[in-house]
């Protein structure tokens, strides 16, 4: 059983638990299933930089990334630099993020916010809409079709936009719908762990134009951005090279500073 195999089979036990606890009533009177969500794929269009930071503590390939800062800290340095969106972990056993992360990450700024998560459950769905998240991640790797088709509908129908994140032909080949705004292809193999931009470069012919194109994990320099950008990727996602630093928002805003000149 490879990590992403364990995380499926822990995250659908937590999600089992969590439905005895929260009903779903409970998850709908949020203040947030008013409010209207924030455009990541209009902003990305619209953008020059289409950097797409990420909160991450740790994650199964780094034991421990940051643990010193505040989400708080964290997230206005990133909206402070100019950052399209934030993506925020909410996965605690393995990536040591929570519900408050998105929810203190919401009372601090006003740019779109990724829930990213592995989600199995429209519960999940519900959870980030009523923690202030403007959109949220499917993987291709972990859903069927038919899943990612009622999933991405479920989210659609809340007013959030959906991020596919693909790693191959065969999962894009069964994943391209009308409910996603936007497909990331991870340059890191989720089962292996090996990064690679390649994945990006292969891939982006075979997606459609109707979607924005994300590349996500591996990219640390500019040089990386401005070798996918011909490849008409318009986002691109960046964590652990903001977050390993002592200050994740200075960091983000020299990168994007950089890659504006």
């Amino acid at each position: 059983m490879n990590i992403l195999d364990k995380i499926i089979v822990d995250k659908k036990r937590e999600v089992i638990l969590k439905k005895l606890i929260i009903p779903v009533t409970q998850l709908e009177s949020s203040v947030f299933f008013e409010k209207k969500t924030i455009s990541l794929s209009s902003n990305l269009r619209n953008s020059n930089s289409g950097i797409i930071a990420e909160h991450k503590r740790r994650s199964p390939s780094k034991a421990e990334i940051n643990y010193s800062f505040t989400v708080e800290e964290v997230t206005k340095g990133y909206e402070n630099a100019g950052a399209c969106g934030i993506s925020v972990l909410t996965d605690g056993k393995y990536f040591g993020g929570s519900l408050d992360d998105l929810l203190l990450a919401r009372a601090t700024v006003n740019i779109p916010l990724l829930r990213k998560e592995f989600i199995v459950d429209e519960y999940q769905i519900l959870e980030a809409k009523a923690h202030g998240a403007d959109l949220i991640l499917l993987i291709a790797a972990v859903l069927t079709r038919d899943e990612i088709k009622s999933l991405s509908e479920f989210a659609k129908s809340l007013g959030l936009e959906v991020l596919l994140e693909v790693h191959n032909q065969e999962e894009l080949e069964k994943s391209i719908m009308p409910t996603l705004d936007m497909i990331g292809v991870n340059n890191r193999n989720l089962k292996t762990f090996e990064v690679s931009l390649d994945f990006s470069k292969q891939l982006a012919a075979q997606i459609p134009d109707d979607f924005v194109k994300i590349s996500e994990s591996g990219i640390s320099s500019i040089e990386a951005i401005n070798e996918l950008k011909p490849f008409g990727y318009k986002g691109f996602l960046i964590g652990e090279n903001f977050m390993k630093t002592d200050n994740a928002g200075k960091a983000a805003a020299e990168f994007i500073s950089k890659l504006k000149n």
